[in-house]
């Protein structure tokens, strides 16, 4: 679908999974987002279009306009996450190694930068995708190479070295997500990929980790938000089954499960868990009854910031999810079984 064409609607769920329509060219359509969830990504996310109601100044837009480049890693020995983080006006990275044989941390690193000086998060999500983060003692790039290839190259002082090539060509089809955000917000678009294969190594703790076998996600998001901002998360991938779920400000336009190559909306989620105790486990449900999960922590990063202009609380625990998917309300229940993911609680004024 092209951006001069009408922008599809939200699909509901029914008898048959729907199909979700091909994600058109750009995110704006006669000077509104072009609303619905497809198939796939747009070439470029370009706000500037916006007019009427959803038309804002350049000061507004400076500060409000947030872009993230998010990837993670799972292997059978460790979990990796991290990402590359532009807010107009500062950016900021992390990156963290998680040792599932240990159950810690080996390494957590995270650093603010300079605006317009150390980041970038290009406006193309995945073909000519390129993000980066350099600065003193860090170097984290993400890029589309050709084709269906990607590279990742993180080198930061502190002890995590990470090569890594990863291939989109067997991958079931993205998810593309566009809409508006109310509460002070405008427009917002993400991109997340299905279980993506990757080769390569991770040195970190002393320890290196090889790749092969393991499974690669990316999440890009570009929108223009409220200053205050919130949201629960969780996402998990293998080459047969993957979802990706949201509570918060986006609703449930980027609810979504993978399941044999297939992409399936989802509706509204649940996150039933303690806030004050979030490495007990988490009941996880879509009121379409298509996914229902537990999530079992086996450990967590965290990091809170409290800033004169800005605030943010963030947990994002390790760990794995067990239950039941299904493709179609009347489709045979498909067991889901120690399915290594993350969840988060994400919580910012920025």
């Amino acid at each position: 679908m092209s951006a001069t064409q009408s922008p599809a609607k939200p699909i509901a769920q029914s008898a048959a999974a729907p199909t979700l329509p091909h994600a058109p060219h750009g995110v704006v359509h006669h000077g509104q987002p072009a609303t619905g969830r497809y198939a796939g990504s747009p070439s470029q996310v370009d706000w500037s279009g916006l007019r009427g109601a959803f038309q804002r100044s350049a000061l507004w837009t400076r500060f409000h306009h947030k872009r993230w480049h998010y990837v993670g890693i799972a292997t059978e020995q460790c979990f990796v996450g991290l990402a590359m983080v532009d807010l107009g006006w500062t950016n900021t990275m992390f990156a963290y190694v998680f040792d599932r044989q240990q159950k810690k941390l080996l390494i957590d690193c995270a650093q603010d930068g300079l605006p317009g000086l150390t980041a970038q998060v290009s406006d193309r999500p995945a073909h000519g995708a390129l993000s980066w983060f350099r600065h003193i003692g860090s170097s984290l790039r993400f890029e589309h190479v050709r084709g269906h290839h990607y590279r990742l190259r993180v080198d930061i002082r502190k002890g995590l070295q990470i090569e890594a090539e990863i291939d989109s060509a067997q991958a079931a089809p993205f998810l593309c997500a566009i809409g508006p955000i109310g509460d002070g917000g405008c427009a917002h678009s993400t991109v997340k990929s299905s279980a993506l294969s990757i080769t390569g190594s991770v040195r970190a703790g002393g320890k290196t980790f090889d790749l092969a076998g393991g499974v690669a996600s990316f999440d890009y998001s570009n929108g223009l938000l409220a200053r205050d901002t919130q949201w629960r998360w969780a996402s998990a991938h293998s080459p047969t089954v993957g979802f990706n779920l949201q509570q918060g400000y986006f609703g449930n336009y980027e609810n979504a499960l993978w399941l044999d190559g297939q992409l399936i909306p989802l509706g509204s989620v649940r996150f039933d868990f303690d806030p004050q105790a979030p490495l007990q486990p988490w009941d996880i449900h879509t009121d379409d009854g298509l996914l229902s999960l537990r999530f079992q922590p086996e450990g967590a990063r965290q990091q809170s910031k409290n800033l004169l202009v800005a605030a943010s609380y963030y947990i994002q625990p390790i760990g794995t999810f067990s239950g039941t998917v299904r493709a179609t309300q009347d489709a045979p229940a498909r067991a889901v079984h120690a399915l290594v993911g993350v969840t988060e609680d994400h919580r910012s004024r920025w």
